[in-house]
């Protein structure tokens, strides 16, 4: 965090107006992500013009290591980001002030934990090798199953590899058990090589996806934040209304392993793509919401291994203002 640039924007009180037809301020707002299915629909409200329709530039610009593009908005070369939730907590920090604005969706079945065939259980990884990404999300679900289990992790051995070395680790029968996602699920299925012991549909809500924006973005120009959730309401619209189209269109513009609208069309299977009035369900209003709570799973999990730069708030990460 060294190499972050200090912020000094400060939020305020916006009043409550209409989604449709704001005006935008600056007129432009660039937003950094990795390659993940679940950011598709703002690729969608982009290409469709939805955000331009509310007189809104969305630069959106794939990054794949979240230090990169955390690093880039704490700078100010970027507003805002789409990350997970949990990792989003790991940078805010009293010099970087950024808060999430909208929740895009969450993991249902696209993560999973992979396991041989004797493993019938959870309780069966007890001092087994585990193959994930240490300081990612999948740390965080993980210990999250590892809790609701009654495991800690140091009944485990950790091996610190990432998602997708993981799953090609487990492939090639390096490691016995790997966390990770798709498509490496379906292909361990595919090739009868070990099972899916548990996957994100048992964990709704914890796996999740939101945008984030500077503090001083929200401040200077909040009918621009306005136009960027009107563009997304209705690319989720779209979404559901016509689904082959979208994944069409999603697909070309988050590319990558992705850029097959069949590919994205299997993998958006395993997500649930938010609409606003489920955004607006997840903020919340206060830290007795699902933010919150998620927030205190946070700090249960990250603040313990000193991951966290601030004892961050739901108030100092989350503003709601615009989904009310």
């Amino acid at each position: 965090m060294s190499s972050l640039l200090r912020l000094r924007g400060i939020l305020f009180a916006i009043c409550c107006t209409s989604l449709v037809g704001t005006a935008a301020e600056a007129g432009t707002i660039k937003l950094a992500m990795t390659t993940w299915v679940g950011y598709g629909p703002l690729f969608l409200a982009r290409d469709l013009g939805y955000f331009k329709e509310n007189g809104l530039d969305v630069d959106l610009e794939i990054i794949e290591e979240s230090a990169l593009y955390m690093a880039a908005m704490a700078g100010g070369r970027i507003q805002g980001v789409a990350d997970t939730f949990d990792d989003i907590s790991k940078y805010r920090a009293p010099e970087a002030c950024f808060k999430a604005v909208y929740a895009l969706d969450d993991s249902h079945g696209g993560d999973g934990v992979l396991v041989p065939a004797d493993v019938k259980s959870f309780a069966d990884l007890k001092g087994r090798d585990v193959a994930l990404n240490e300081g990612s999300v999948s740390q965080f679900w993980f210990n999250i199953l590892l809790k609701k289990n009654g495991l800690k992790e140091s009944d485990v051995n950790i091996v610190n590899m990432t998602a997708d070395d993981a799953a090609a680790a487990f492939m090639a029968d390096r490691v016995p058990v790997a966390v990770t996602w798709e498509p490496h699920l379906t292909e361990s299925k595919n090739a009868k090589k070990g099972r899916v012991l548990i996957n994100s549909t048992e964990t709704p809500g914890a796996i999740l996806d939101v945008i984030a924006l500077r503090c001083d973005t929200i401040q200077s120009s909040p009918n621009d934040v306005k136009a960027l959730i009107a563009g997304l309401k209705k690319a989720h619209e779209f979404l559901k209304s016509n689904p082959d189209k979208a994944y069409e269109i999603m697909a070309k513009g988050v590319g990558g392993y992705l850029s097959n609208p069949k590919d994205f069309a299997a993998s958006a299977a395993g997500v649930n793509f938010y609409g606003y009035d489920r955004a607006k369900e997840f903020l919340g209003e206060n830290e007795d919401g699902e933010a919150g709570k998620l927030l205190g799973l946070v700090r249960d999990i990250w603040g313990t291994r000193g991951k966290l730069k601030m004892d961050v708030k739901y108030s100092d990460l989350v503003d709601p203002t615009f989904v009310k």
